[in-house]
């Protein structure tokens, strides 16, 4: 939409890393079996290419590791063109989110999901 764009006719890098984030935390909701994780840290986020208005964005996502508490993913958005179905990277990240109680403390995520994790992993 023309009010995420900025002054070069650009989506507004903000805009996609809320649309990465959003998606990013429903993947680690889905894996780690749980709606109680937040956002803990996002690493060097590399814009690779503009985004202009008619385009659809698509975001992936793989699980890279697993600790007690945590998930790191790493995540890539890409633009889509409907007409030819060209698919291009236009940012890329990590996105690590830990599991949390009703307080806001860390918590571990449950044993059977890390060990199905490392299970999937050792393959």
């Amino acid at each position: 939409m023309t009010k995420d764009l900025g002054v070069h006719g650009n989506l507004f890098g903000g805009i996609m890393l809320s649309w990465i984030d959003e998606a990013a935390v429903s993947m680690a909701n889905r894996i780690c079996k749980t709606p109680r994780m937040v956002t803990r840290k996002m690493t060097e986020i590399l814009f690779e290419k503009p985004v202009k208005v008619g385009y659809t964005i698509n975001i992936y996502g793989e699980a890279v590791s697993m600790g007690t508490t945590s998930i790191a993913l790493s995540i890539q958005a890409k633009r889509y063109n409907v007409y030819t179905e060209e698919e291009v990277v236009v940012c890329t990240t990590q996105i690590v989110f830990v599991r949390i109680d009703e307080d806001g403390n860390k918590i571990p995520i449950a044993g059977e999901v890390r060990r199905k994790f490392d299970e999937s992993r050792a393959k």
